[in-house]
């Protein structure tokens, strides 16, 4: 799907939203499906990130860099501004995915696993299809409800157990991240049915700017840096690859076919995640890996299957 101009983009967006373009759709969930890979390296690339960076430090880097992308590709197509009445909406988008998710995420994943935080990727998109039931009005099927509790359930008991049932400090952060992020998905995939995704994310990057800036500032002033081939790969990839890339291929699908089908394909996301951990961290899975996985990809396939 190529990028359209603003009064022709969200027709075709709304098109495969409804169902009635089969080849949209497939399209959208294979964009959607590029962001939850992006996503899934996301936890590996913060503990990466923070082998170098303290964590304010990271986390205002990141958006940093992923603004300036974002930026300079809204400059070198000279897409105008948005209209007045979308600005509230990028500023949830910009508070719940640029900042409060990462900052979140990164301050619990100094003292947690990435196995353990998984947990809130896993409770996230049964948390983002209650919120845009309740933001947008969207209604899916009982089935479909069914199938993604149960994937819900089959990742929480799968990340629960690899933790060893026992709740850290980190909880609290991670909870408080899952909402802000449902909640700025939610207003994002609304948004990118008026607008390419790109440019959601792009503008809500920029809208962040005034806080990221002197936020960087002062946190570079305070934390030590140390650039290691590590630390600078997983700065690298939280901002263009998680914060930008994955973020507008990620709205993208969510336009074409729907928050609460878009969400439940994050299901994999925290098995994902293990596997990274897994080869990039060292971390170590149980048997239970392939099996949970097996559960999950079956709630997956019921979910898209089911009309809302």
């Amino acid at each position: 799907m190529r990028a359209q101009s603003s009064a022709i983009a969200p027709s075709r967006i709304a098109v495969g939203a409804a169902g009635t373009d089969p080849g949209g759709r497939s399209f959208g969930t294979v964009q959607a499906a590029l962001g939850v890979v992006a996503f899934s390296l996301t936890f590996p690339a913060t503990a990466w990130g923070l082998e170098g960076f303290g964590p304010w430090s990271l986390i205002a880097v990141r958006s940093i860099l992923a603004a300036a992308v974002a930026g300079a590709c809204l400059l070198a197509l000279r897409v105008a501004p948005p209209e007045r009445r979308h600005w509230l909406g990028l500023a949830v988008v910009g508070a719940g995915v640029v900042l409060g998710f990462p900052l979140l995420t990164t301050l619990a994943l100094q003292t947690s696993t990435t196995a353990h935080a998984a947990v809130v990727v896993g409770l996230l998109p049964l948390t983002t299809a209650l919120l845009s039931a309740l933001r947008i009005g969207t209604r899916p099927s009982r089935t479909f409800w069914i199938a993604a509790l149960a994937g819900a359930a089959a990742v929480i008991a799968f990340t629960v157990q690899q933790s060893g049932g026992a709740l850290t400090s980190a909880d609290a952060y991670l909870f408080a991240a899952l909402l802000v992020c449902a909640a700025g998905y939610t207003e994002g995939g609304r948004l990118a049915r008026v607008m390419p995704g790109w440019q959601v994310i792009g503008w809500a990057l920029v809208l962040c700017l005034p806080v990221t800036v002197p936020m960087a500032a002062v946190a570079l002033s305070y934390e030590p840096v140390q650039l290691t081939t590590h630390s600078v790969t997983g700065l690298l990839w939280v901002a263009i690859g998680s914060q930008f890339l994955g973020l507008v291929v990620w709205y993208r699908g969510m336009a074409a076919i729907g928050i609460p089908k878009a969400s439940q394909l994050q299901l994999a996301q925290p098995l994902l995640t293990l596997v990274w951990s897994v080869l990039l961290l060292g971390e170590h899975l149980t048997v239970a890996a392939p099996l949970t996985a097996a559960a999950v990809l079956v709630c997956i396939a019921v979910t898209q299957r089911a009309r809302g």
